[in-house]
């Protein structure tokens, strides 16, 4: 049974100003988290009811509510009316386009159906100093690097390298990126027990140049859209560095702001 503090816990030693405590439902929400890294419950797997998790952690079940509830919001778990509550996972239909921003002209995705894509080079190598601070490892590291492009309407529209932590990903293969069906992300769900529940971007113009033109298709000097993403899993673990070219003569970069 995990333990949970109270108001009083800890506060001899805290600074003038400074909380001792966190909410009761933060601190559900921090176990049920640590459940989640752990594995217990497994991505499009049910959680345990709001009941028998109150009971649980013996809080009362609005404890647990509000907890479930900031879960939802940060896309980590799923409510289905009348089913429960289950953990998020990229191969649901209406999120599998959740850390892909870019989007047709027309705005119609389904009309260009899913992304076609080619691999062309998936290797394990040392981290450079730079891929490695991006996911918190020690240059030298092992690392697995990939390139492909990403076609919509038979026209290559996003050139990526991907680099992910060789540890997590050990066994990760070409044709396995290339003959999974569904999303990435799924996949390293599926076969790597990684998931990916948040990314941060950066975002920049930039020209084709001689390396790029002949995958992306396009002439020298043509703009495109540099995005550098870093992926992480719970507890803000980085799990994929990944940096992409898009074409933008037919798609544009879509977010939404709230």
């Amino acid at each position: 049974m995990a333990s949970l503090t109270s108001p009083t816990d800890g506060a001899a030693g805290a600074e003038p100003g400074t909380p001792a405590f966190s909410p009761l439902y933060q601190q559900i929400k921090s176990l049920i988290l640590q459940s989640l890294q752990a594995g217990e419950w497994k991505p499009g797997e049910a959680i345990p009811s709001e009941m028998d998790l109150a009971a649980r952690f013996r809080v009362s079940q609005g404890t647990v509510r509000k907890a479930i509830d900031e879960l939802a919001a940060e896309n980590l778990v799923m409510r289905r009316q009348g089913k429960g509550t289950f953990v998020a996972t990229h191969a649901e239909q209406h999120v599998q386009y959740r850390f892909l921003k870019l989007v047709p002209d027309s705005g119609d995705r389904d009309s260009e159906g899913p992304a076609l894509r080619e691999i062309f080079d998936c290797k394990r190598l040392r981290a450079t100093a730079d891929v490695a601070r991006a996911l918190a490892l020690r240059s030298g590291d092992a690392v697995v690097q990939v390139r492909r492009t990403l076609s919509f309407g038979g026209v290559p529209t996003i050139l990526e390298d991907l680099w992910l932590p060789g540890n997590a990903f050990k066994g990760l293969t070409a044709d396995q990126m290339a003959s999974y069906q569904g999303p990435t992300y799924a996949m390293f769900e599926i076969e790597f027990g990684v998931r990916m529940v948040r990314a941060e971007e950066k975002i920049r113009a930039v020209a084709a140049d001689a390396s790029n033109t002949a995958l992306l298709q396009v002439a020298e000097g043509t703009p495109l859209l540099s995005v550098e993403r870093i992926a992480f899993t719970y507890n803000d673990v980085p799990m994929e560095l990944r940096r992409g070219l898009y074409r933008t003569d037919t798609h544009h970069y879509r977010n939404e702001l709230n």
